[in-house]
């Protein structure tokens, strides 16, 4: 005989602590510690722009087609180093390598797209972190992006050079999925910087 639905047992509830480990519960802390943080640097950006006496202004200053480049660069990465877990998880030590090798030369290539944007800012537009408040708040913001993202790099490097050394397979993957965690939130970060500072800020919108 089928027994009621009613009288069936209810699975209990699955808690948050099944779902997440202790090191994803500190590295999901964390990355909503840093979200606080760049929403300030962003909120006084929008806040102050506009406001300058004198220039250069974003319009002036800021130019698109560098920035697109070390965008798509930047995001394209974001899709190299899921790549690069799913390789581990299947046990592909050689793919794992290459496409982590490829992550980090993708960061480094946007690092040096930022770098050569602030020689031009500097020596062709004399924009400099004390110039006006578009410069403060663009560098300080643009830089703490950049600092994050070097953050990122050396810790793939690390993990790179362990990875040749074959001390991380398969069953290290929890450690490489928080490192991937934090390199997605650094590309997420800078499509909304890359939104404020190079589309809406140059058009006025801000």
């Amino acid at each position: 005989m089928t027994q009621p639905a009613s009288d069936l047992p209810v699975p209990p509830p699955i808690s948050p602590e099944r779902i997440l480990s202790p090191a994803k519960w500190g590295m999901a802390s964390f990355l909503f510690s840093e979200t606080a943080f760049f929403g300030t640097l962003i909120a006084t950006y929008v806040a102050f722009i506009g406001k300058d006496i004198v220039g250069p202004t974003p319009a002036q200053a800021l130019s698109l087609p560098l920035v697109i480049v070390s965008t798509i660069c930047l995001l394209s990465s974001s899709l190299v180093i899921h790549l690069a877990e799913r390789s581990l998880e299947r046990g592909q030590q050689s793919a794992f390598c290459m496409l982590l090798a490829a992550t980090i030369v993708l960061g480094i290539a946007f690092l040096l797209g930022t770098a050569v944007e602030w020689r031009s800012l500097i020596n062709e537009h004399h924009l400099t972190i004390s110039r006006n408040l578009f410069g403060t708040t663009y560098y300080t913001l643009v830089g703490f992006h950049g600092l994050h993202v070097t953050i990122g790099v050396v810790a793939m490097l690390i993990v790179l050079a362990l990875s040749l050394g074959r001390e991380v397979t398969e069953q290290h993957r929890t450690g490489i999925e928080l490192v991937a965690w934090y390199w997605h939130f650094v590309d997420a970060v800078w499509i909304v910087v890359f939104l404020v500072v190079y589309v809406a800020s140059r058009s006025g919108r801000a």
